[in-house]
């Protein structure tokens, strides 16, 4: 099969024909139709993540099984299907409470810990494997259903863990990213009073409204925190989401949060910051983060869609072969919404 592979540590993409995968027992494969190129890809295209080389990357994929090995019951050929982009035990306390992203024996990750989706074919445990629902078009819009595991659950999981009302103003720092537009969608899905999309790319903004921000706030200027207050009459913003956790972010957030406000951080690198206590104490203020999605949510966010109530918004698509373009892009930060490569 060919495959994208990545040789070292912040190197290009090789292309390679490699031996196509062959399941083992409790294992199945799947062809790929599409697979997503979000910033969590990117960071370990980057070498911000630890890797074992040579690895194909990627994890948000749109599948098709095309064959199982022994003991597996629950999938067989012709299942539309995505992953689980972490490999968890399914038996320690936090699997079975449905908390999975803390699993105590976590194993890894699919596409850093073993081969993911930047290829014709991909192997996985059985288990790791989540069936599509009904009502998803995966084959007329691959790139779009292989996203939601990752664009669409991320947010879902925050709305959920923010706690967020109809009577809570939002704001979404690194609203113009992958996650970010979806954070918008699903705050304002969620019937969030308010939703308010800070970047410091003014050229993203237009797509921000469209993603459901009443107002946007251009960070570049350093007065993140003043526009805030200045949008929300002094009050503050109930709950501030940071995909950028820089210290100008966490600053710009803890500074705009309302009395009872809770701010979450979320990225893939992040930079220490100082809280001073007793104007958290003073707030009641939260401060929480959060990692990825459970399977549950994974699950729920495909339903979700199924169902007409949100839909991704992947605006770049490429071939297997320019998976190294768009990750330049990525890493420039100039993508609008999610990029994905297509492949079967």
């Amino acid at each position: 099969m060919k495959a994208m592979v990545l040789k070292a540590n912040n190197t290009p993409f090789v292309l390679e024909t490699v031996p196509d995968p062959v399941p083992g027992p409790g294992e199945a494969v799947a062809r790929v139709l599409a697979c997503g190129a979000g910033l969590t890809i990117h960071h370990t295209r980057a070498g911000r993540m630890p890797v074992e080389y040579p690895r194909i990357i990627g994890h948000e994929i749109t599948g098709e099984i095309v064959a199982v090995g022994a003991g597996v019951t629950d999938l067989k050929n012709g299942d539309p299907v995505t992953a689980y982009y972490y490999l968890t035990c399914g038996h320690c306390r936090w699997c079975r409470i449905n908390r999975e992203t803390l699993c105590d024996n976590l194993r890894g990750h699919v596409g850093r810990d073993v081969d993911g989706g930047y290829a014709e074919y991909i192997k996985l445990e059985a288990r790791s494997f989540i069936k599509l629902p009904p009502g998803l078009d995966w084959r007329r819009h691959p790139a779009e259903i292989g996203v939601i595991t990752d664009a669409i659950a991320t947010p879902v999981k925050v709305i959920r863990k923010a706690r967020v009302t109809p009577h809570d103003t939002v704001a979404v720092f690194g609203a113009g990213g992958g996650l970010g537009v979806h954070m918008l969608k699903v705050a304002r899905w969620a019937r969030a009073r308010k939703v308010i999309g800070v970047d410091v790319m003014a050229s993203k903004f237009e797509t921000c409204v469209k993603c459901g921000a009443d107002a946007t706030v251009d960070a570049s200027d350093g007065r993140a925190a003043e526009q805030l207050l200045e949008l929300t009459e002094g009050k503050g913003v109930d709950v501030a989401i940071d995909f950028v956790c820089a210290n100008g972010t966490q600053e710009a957030a803890l500074k705009g949060l309302a009395k009872g406000g809770r701010y979450v951080l979320l990225a893939g690198s992040s930079k220490p910051f100082t809280v001073d206590p007793a104007h958290f104490m003073r707030k009641e203020a939260e401060v929480m983060s959060s990692r990825y999605a459970t399977r549950q949510e994974v699950l729920d966010s495909l339903e979700l869609v199924a169902r007409g109530e949100l839909w991704p918004l992947v605006t770049e698509k490429a071939p297997l072969v320019q998976a190294e373009a768009i990750h330049q892009r990525l890493d420039k930060g100039v993508i609008t919404g999610r990029a994905a490569l297509i492949i079967g």
